[in-house]
């Protein structure tokens, strides 16, 4: 007996010792590494159950956030429309991809890039001057831009844009898209540069958004006196709204974060707010400078002939069209750059070693087989419903011209009709919003830093429903033919005035609030299906839903601030 406990008492300290070789791995040199391997001797059965656990909370993370979309917009497309899901294997196929992809590129950023920004934003400020570390943070800025997966949704867009109905916005998409890309990278650079100089000097929110509404503003005045322009408004607001994703925000937050610690200013409870709605606002006022360039450059004529040529004879295929091999060109070339910027910055500005090379290296790798796997299943998956429920949506109350020349004839009465389609866009706006990970988080950093007064759950109930609204009210700029100026302009104005009433505190909050909503799901899936409902009904573009999208929750968390504020000074006159 005795001997038997002595056996499984040796047996428990050798696992014990696996394990525990196991978990200080990284901490090891690279030969120590080698015999550690060698001694370790891992069956497949023993692999399995170490990441089950972990590759099962990653891919579940993925799937509660797009699954309830999915079956939402196919069940109303079947069960409300009564319409059969056209290529239904390929789509969820294309969904199963955007899983895998998103789970293998969230860990890849996590692993192989997050580190050098929190290393590189504890660092920089010690070894370089103010100048130096404001140029990364904008180049830096830039190369994120590139690598967020929601660009793709921009790029699948100018497949859906018609050169005859508008031809600046066919140009910026298709001829113009580097630029356009670019342009947006710049502005992210720029709220990098402001927002780091934000939390150094601890200043506040607010002059920073008066200051940049208003040539914002005024440039939307502008286009909306100029016909053609007009219709590059909704690209320019939705474009805002893609720069906020999952690499941008942790990457900028985590280098600006670190500097201002590093610098001793960087312990306020609002340290982290603030860059998220810079970094949407900027992007928006250089796209609307670089359709002002173009528009003064090209012509409506010109633009034709060059949409003729690149449609007959550039060989260059859609993005619709792309190949695997493309596919893998496009995934490298949105990580390698920016991976190749910041190592460039730890080894030569820095001068610092790489620690856990390998585990970066695994990282990289990660995000680059994500981002090639995520654009396959945007392209055949995401894009294709969102462009196919879109598309349908508009037969609630009017009547359609198929593809094939035949007319499929209105479910509903008119307003009944319009009605089922606000309803959907609602319903739709309200749960992907719920279900953002991102919006969970926030909720209970937002309870934690206001002590209560503003709950998570508050929170979340707000920005969803201003989202829903949102979606809503963008649907009703299709329909109507809405210019989005009519809308924005008064929107924004409001926010402005309850941000003057507002607390410092819930500025901060309500104004990051928007960043959160517009995920790599939710962005492409809104963009086409807001494409895709305007062709139905042969609007001009439908662009401009995501910017509803995106001030209404603004509006609905400032809204609910102040009414917390209110409530909070009558308990405290209460108790007085």
């Amino acid at each position: 007996m005795k001997e038997n406990k002595s056996i499984r008492y040796a047996q428990f300290l050798k696992e014990a010792q696996v394990r525990h070789t196991v978990l200080s791995y990284n901490d090891l040199t690279p030969k120590e590494g080698q015999k550690a391997v060698k001694r370790i001797a891992l069956r497949p059965i023993d692999i399995y159950r170490l990441i089950q656990p972990y590759l099962q909370t990653r891919f579940l993370e993925q799937l509660y956030a797009l699954l309830p979309l999915a079956l939402y917009l196919v069940l109303f497309q079947i069960l409300i429309l009564r319409q059969e899901v056209v290529d239904a294997n390929t789509i969820t196929l294309g969904l199963f991809a955007v899983i895998i992809g998103l789970m293998f590129f969230m860990e890849g950023i996590k692993q192989g890039l997050m580190p050098f920004g929190e290393v590189m934003g504890n660092t920089l400020p010690k070894k370089v001057s103010l100048g130096v570390v404001l140029t990364i943070a904008f180049i830096l800025g830039i190369g994120v831009t590139f690598a967020e997966p929601a660009i793709g949704a921009l790029k699948a867009a100018g497949a859906l844009v018609s050169a005859q109905k508008a031809p600046y916005l066919f140009a910026l998409l298709n001829f113009y898209a580097g630029y356009l890309v670019l342009i947006v990278g710049m502005g992210v650079g720029l709220a990098a540069i402001l927002g780091t100089l934000r939390f150094i000097h601890g200043w506040s929110l607010k002059p920073f958004i008066y200051v940049t509404l208003i040539p914002v503003l005024a440039l939307t005045a502008y286009l909306m006196s100029v016909p053609e322009l007009t219709k590059v408004l909704g690209l320019a607001w939705d474009s805002g709204a893609v720069t906020t994703g999952p690499v941008t925000v942790p990457l900028v937050l985590s280098l600006g974060i670190g500097i201002a610690a590093a610098s001793g200013k960087g312990n306020t409870s609002l340290s982290g707010f603030g860059i998220v709605t810079l970094a949407s606002l900027f992007p928006i006022m250089g796209v609307m400078i670089l359709a002002v360039v173009v528009y003064y450059t090209q012509t409506p004529q010109d633009i034709l002939l060059m949409a003729q040529s690149f449609t007959t004879v550039s060989s260059e295929p859609s993005w619709f069209e792309m190949t695997p091999g493309q596919e893998i060109l496009a995934g490298v070339q949105a990580i390698i750059p920016l991976t190749l910027f910041l190592f460039i910055i730890m080894k030569i500005v820095l001068r610092q070693k790489i620690v856990n090379a390998g585990t970066i290296a695994y990282g990289i790798v990660l995000a680059v087989l994500g981002m090639i796997i995520f654009n396959i299943g945007l392209t055949y998956g995401l894009t294709k419903l969102g462009d196919q429920s879109g598309s349908i949506i508009p037969v609630a109350f009017s009547d359609l011209t198929l593809q094939d020349g035949s007319v499929m004839d209105a479910m509903f009465p008119y307003l009944l009709g319009v009605f089922i389609a606000l309803a959907f866009a609602w319903i739709l706006g309200f749960g992907a919003t719920l279900a953002e990970p991102a919006l969970n988080a926030l909720g209970m950093t937002v309870e934690k830093l206001t002590q209560g007064v503003l709950k998570k759950r508050t929170l979340m109930m707000a920005v969803s429903a201003g989202v829903a609204f949102g979606l809503s009210v963008g649907i009703c700029k299709v329909i109507f033919d809405i210019p989005l100026g009519y809308l924005l302009i008064p929107l924004y104005l409001f926010a402005t005035l309850l941000t003057y009433l507002s607390t410092e505190e819930f500025v901060n909050i309500a104004w990051d609030s928007a960043g959160v909503t517009t995920g790599p799901i939710t962005v492409p899936l809104v963009l086409a299906m807001g494409l895709g409902f305007g062709g139905a009904l042969n609007a001009i573009e439908g662009f401009g839903i995501l910017s509803m999208a995106s001030i209404f929750p603004i509006i609905s968390v400032l809204l609910t601030g102040l009414w917390a504020q209110h409530k909070q000074k009558l308990q405290e006159h209460s108790h007085a």
